[in-house]
C-alpha cells in the first residue's frame, strides 16, 4: 500500500529509472479505459474532471474510449476552465480529445445508464472539501448512475469523500483504501519501474522538511553530536554535513582536551567541553541535560575505544529518549546485543560492522533478510553502508545504488551521520530520514567526483550537499 506522500516519490523515481509522468500518464489513462469497457459494455460515459493530473488521466481514458466506442456517448466535464488545467502533460492531453466538452452538469438529465467517471481530486487531499468539489461530490454520491473513481476516491481522506461502486488505482492501493470506502478495488499496472519503488532517487528529495517562512532560530532543528577524543575530525565532519542539510544549531559534546582544536573548525559549532580526554560515566547527566533542548543526536563519531567510553556509550544509549543515530565507535558499545533501544533509532554500520552487531548463526544468509530481521528484532532503522547501501526498518526498505569509488575515502560515514542525524533533528522520521540522507550523501559525493574524481574529500562533499536541493 502506497503512502500518499510516497506517489510523487514513486513518479519523479519512475522518470530517473526511465519512464517519464507522459508514459506513466499514458498507461493510467489506457488501463483506466480498459477497466471501464471491461465492467461495462458500451454505455454513455460522463468524466468528471479535476485540473490535474488526476484528470489527466481520465481525458487519455476518454481519448481510448471513443475510439472504440460511438464518440457521441463518451463526454468530458471540466470542474474549471482549460486555463485551470494544472500540468503540461495533462493539457495536451486534453487538446488531444475527441468528444463533447461539457459547460455544466444538469444532473436531473443524466441518463440513469451513464457511467460517471471520478477524476476530481488525487491522493493527499485533507481537511475540508470546498465549492465547487464539495457539491459535485454530493450530487455524484445521491444518483444511482455506477460510479467509477480514478486512483482514489476524490476526497478520501478529509471530510467527505466519493462512494464510487469501483475504484481503478494505479500500481499499488492508496493509504486509507477499503471496500467501504472504495468499493471494488481494481489495482492495474501502469508501467512503474520496479527500481522506482525499491531505490532511492531524486523522488527522495521530495520528502525534505522545507523551513516555514515565519519560522525562527531552532525551529528547522537543533542537533546534539557526542563525539571525539582520539580524533577530532569526525565530530566536526558530521556538524558541517548537519548544517549544510538545513539545520538551525548543531551542539558539540567533546572531551575538554579536543575542544579548542574543534571550536576552531568553524565558528557556526556550539561546543561543550566534557571534563578530561575520553567520554566516560561522569559525563551523562551534563549530556542528558542538553539533548532535552535538543531534537536529536548523533553518538559516536571519533570517540575511540577506551573501555570507559563505550560503557558510558552503553548505559548513555538507555537513558535517552530523543531520536538518535548511532555510528562508527559508538557501534561497538551495542555489539553484545543487550541494548534495548529507545523508538527512533537510525545505526549505521558498514557491512563489516553489521557482521559484529548481527548473529553469527545467520551468515549464510542474505543481506537484505538478515538486516531486515535486524531492523525488526530491535526497533531500530539500520543503514548498511557498501557500494550499494541497504536501509530498513524491518518492513520497509531501499536500496541506495548512488555514490562512486572515490568515497571510500575516510570521513564519508561521517559525513552521513550529519545529514542523516541533521534530517532527523528536523522532525523527519528516522526511516525517511536515512533513505533520503543516504541519497543526498551520495548524491552529492557523485557531483564531487565528477569535478575531482579521487581527489574528493569529505569536506568537498559536504560543500556540494546543498546542489542536491536542485533535484526537489
Amino acid at each position: 500500500m502506497l503512502s500518499y506522500k510516497e506517489v510523487p516519490v514513486m513518479d519523479k523515481n519512475s522518470e530517473y529509472r526511465g519512464v517519464p509522468p507522459e508514459e506513466l500518464m499514458e498507461n493510467a489513462g489506457r488501463r483506466l479505459a480498459e477497466a471501464i469497457t471491461k465492467k461495462f459494455s458500451e454505455r454513455p460515459v460522463l468524466f468528471i474532471c479535476g485540473t490535474g493530473n488526476n484528470g489527466g488521466d481520465a481525458y487519455v481514458a476518454a481519448r481510448y474510449l471513443t475510439k472504440e466506442w460511438d464518440k457521441t456517448k463518451v463526454k468530458i466535464y471540466l470542474v474549471r476552465g482549460e486555463e485551470d488545467i494544472r500540468s503540461d502533460i495533462a493539457r495536451k492531453n486534453f487538446e488531444q480529445l475527441d468528444c463533447k466538452i461539457k459547460d455544466e452538469i444538469i444532473w436531473s438529465e443524466i441518463g440513469r445508464k451513464t457511467i460517471l467517471v471520478d477524476a476530481l481530486l488525487g491522493t493527499g487531499v485533507k481537511g475540508k472539501i470546498r465549492q465547487p468539489y464539495r457539491g459535485i461530490i454530493e450530487n455524484i454520491n445521491e444518483v444511482e448512475n455506477p460510479v467509477i473513481s480514478v486512483d482514489v476516491p476524490s476526497g478520501l481522506g478529509s471530510d467527505m469523500s466519493v462512494r464510487p461502486d469501483l475504484t481503478v488505482t494505479f500500481q499499488d492501493k492508496k493509504e486509507g483504501m477499503s471496500v467501504e470506502n472504495s468499493g471494488e478495488i481494481e489495482v492495474v499496472d501502469i508501467g512503474v519501474p520496479k527500481e522506482a519503488l525499491t531505490h532511492t532517487g531524486p523522488g527522495e528529495m521530495l520528502l525534505y522538511p522545507k523551513s516555514k517562512e515565519d519560522s525562527h532560530k531552532g525551529e528547522n532543528g537543533e542537533l546534539l553530536i557526542v563525539g571525539g577524543g582520539p580524533y577530532t575530525g569526525a565530530p566536526t565532519l558530521a556538524a558541517m554535513a548537519a548544517y549544510r542539510t538545513g539545520v538551525d544549531l548543531v551542539h558539540l559534546m567533546v572531551p575538554a582536551s579536543i575542544s579548542e582544536v574543534v571550536s576552531g573548525y568553524s565558528p557556526n559549532f556550539l561546543v561543550h567541553p566534557l571534563e578530561g580526554e575520553h567520554l566516560v560515566e561522569n559525563h551523562i547527566d551534563k549530556i542528558l541535560k542538553l539533548s532535552r533542548e535538543c531534537d536529536s543526536i548523533i553518538i559516536g563519531p571519533g570517540l575511540g575505544e577506551d573501555k570507559r567510553t563505550l560503557d558510558t556509550v552503553s548505559k548513555l544509549v538507555g537513558e535517552l529518549d530523543i531520536p538518535m543515530l548511532i555510528d562508527a565507535d559508538g557501534l561497538k558499545a551495542i555489539r553484545d546485543g543487550k541494548t534495548e533501544f529507545s523508538p527512533n533509532v537510525v545505526l549505521t554500520p558498514h557491512r563489516q560492522e553489521f557482521e559484529m552487531l548481527a548473529d553469527d548463526k545467520e551468515k549464510d544468509r542474505e543481506l537484505q533478510r538478515r538486516a531486515d530481521d535486524f531492523a525488526k528484532r530491535n526497533s531500530v532503522v539500520l543503514v548498511v553502508k557498501g557500494k550499494v547501501d541497504y536501509i530498513t526498518d524491518g518492513e520497509r526498505y531501499r536500496w541506495n545504488d548512488f555514490g562512486n569509488e572515490g568515497m571510500t575515502v575516510g570521513g564519508t560515514g561521517d559525513t552521513l551521520s550529519g545529514v542523516i542525524g541533521g534530517l532527523m533533528s528536523k522532525r523527519l522520521e528516522p526511516f525517511n530520514s536515512a533513505r533520503l540522507g543516504t541519497y543526498m550523501t551520495c548524491r552529492a559525493g557523485d557531483i564531487a567526483f565528477e569535478e575531482l574524481r579521487w581527489g574528493l574529500t569529505p569536506v568537498d562533499i559536504t560543500k556540494r550537499i546543498p546542489k542536491t536541493f536542485k533535484d526537489q
